[in-house]
C-alpha cells in the first residue's frame, strides 16, 4: 500500500506548561499507568495540560495482539493489590469531578480483571464521593459473571469500544468478535438500566460508510447511548496502515447521522479518542434523556 502523508487537519501544536508537567509528574510518582501514554494518544498533551488523564489499569501489557493497538502486549504477573488505592490518591490529587479508567484486556485472569476493575471504582468512590467514574472494559470473553461484577460497583458509564466494523475483525482485531462485543453493550443495559452505556469506533482502516450505518444502527438496537468516531492513526510501521484520512466535514456529517438514529452524545472527528471530553459527552447524554447520577 502506497505511504499516505498526514493531511493539514492532523497537524496540531503539542500543548505543553506547569499544568501538564504536574499531571505527568503525579503519575510516574504513582506508578500509574495511562492510556494517553501506552496507547500514544495524540490528546495527552491537550488532556494532560487540562488536568485531565484515563488511567490504565490491571498492567500495561496485554494479552491480545491488535494490529491498530500500541500498547505492548504479554502481560506479566498478577494485578497489584495496591492499585485502585493509588488510582484514587491520583483522582483526589488532581481533583477530578470525573474520571475514566480502562484496562489492557487480561484474558489470563479468570474474571479478566473485572473484580480489580469494581475494587478500583471502590477506591474512588470512598475517598471522591463525588467524583463520576466512566469504566472503558475489554469484553471479558462473554463472561457473565464478571461483567456483572463491574456493573454491581455502579460506575456512571460502562463503554466498550468496538473499534471498527465487522468486515474488518478479522484484519483489525481477530481475537475479538463484533457479536460479542456487541453483547457486552446489550447486556450491560439489560442489567443496569441506570447506567449510560458508550462506545467508540475508529474510521480510516478501510470501512464503507454504509458499513458505519449497519454499526451505529447495530449499537442503537442494544440502546447504545453515547458514541465516539475518531480518525486511526498508525503508531508504527508494524501495525496496520491508514487506508484513508477523513476529512473534517465527513466526521461532522457521521455525528449528525448517529444523532439522526438517536444517541444521547456524539463526538466524531479526527482527534476524538473514546475518553476524549468524557464528561461532556455524559452530560449530554444525560440532557437527552441517558440515566446516571448528577
Amino acid at each position: 500500500m502506497t505511504y499516505q502523508p498526514k493531511p493539514r487537519w492532523l497537524k496540531r501544536k503539542l500543548p505543553s506548561g506547569p499544568e501538564y508537567e504536574r499531571i505527568r509528574h503525579l503519575i510516574k510518582q504513582q506508578c500509574l499507568s495511562t492510556v494517553c501514554q501506552e496507547a500514544m494518544c495524540p490528546n495527552q498533551f491537550e488532556c494532560f495540560g487540562k488536568g485531565a488523564a484515563t488511567f490504565m489499569i490491571l498492567g500495561d501489557h496485554c494479552s491480545r495482539n491488535c494490529r491498530f493497538c500500541a500498547v505492548a502486549h504479554g502481560p506479566k504477573g498478577l494485578p497489584d493489590a495496591r492499585e485502585p488505592e493509588r488510582v484514587a490518591e491520583a483522582v483526589q490529587a488532581m481533583e477530578l469531578s470525573y474520571c475514566v479508567i480502562t484496562s489492557v484486556t487480561r484474558d489470563d485472569l479468570a474474571d479478566g480483571g473485572a473484580a480489580h476493575f469494581a475494587a478500583t471504582i471502590q477506591a474512588i468512590r470512598e475517598l471522591n464521593p463525588a467524583t463520576l467514574v466512566e469504566v472503558l472494559i475489554p469484553d471479558f470473553q462473554g463472561n457473565i459473571d464478571a461483567l456483572q461484577c463491574v456493573l454491581a460497583a455502579r460506575p456512571e458509564v460502562l463503554n466498550h469500544n468496538l473499534e471498527t466494523v465487522a468486515s474488518l475483525y478479522q484484519t483489525v482485531r481477530p481475537q475479538a468478535d463484533y457479536q460479542q462485543s456487541l453483547e457486552v453493550l446489550r447486556q450491560s443495559k439489560a442489567l443496569a438500566p441506570e447506567i449510560v452505556t458508550k462506545c467508540g469506533i475508529m474510521v480510516g482502516l478501510g470501512e464503507r460508510r454504509e458499513e458505519i450505518v449497519h454499526l451505529m444502527q447495530d449499537l442503537r438496537a442494544v440502546h447504545c447511548d453515547i458514541l465516539t468516531i475518531g480518525q486511526y492513526l498508525q503508531p508504527s510501521t508494524s501495525h496496520l496502515e491508514v487506508v484513508r484520512y477523513l476529512p473534517p466535514e465527513e466526521f461532522a456529517e457521521l455525528e449528525e447521522e448517529a444523532l439522526g438514529l438517536g444517541f444521547g452524545g456524539v463526538a466524531a472527528a479526527p482527534f476524538v479518542r473514546s475518553s476524549y471530553q468524557a464528561e461532556d459527552l455524559f452530560r449530554r447524554a444525560q440532557n437527552a434523556g441517558g440515566a446516571g447520577r448528577a
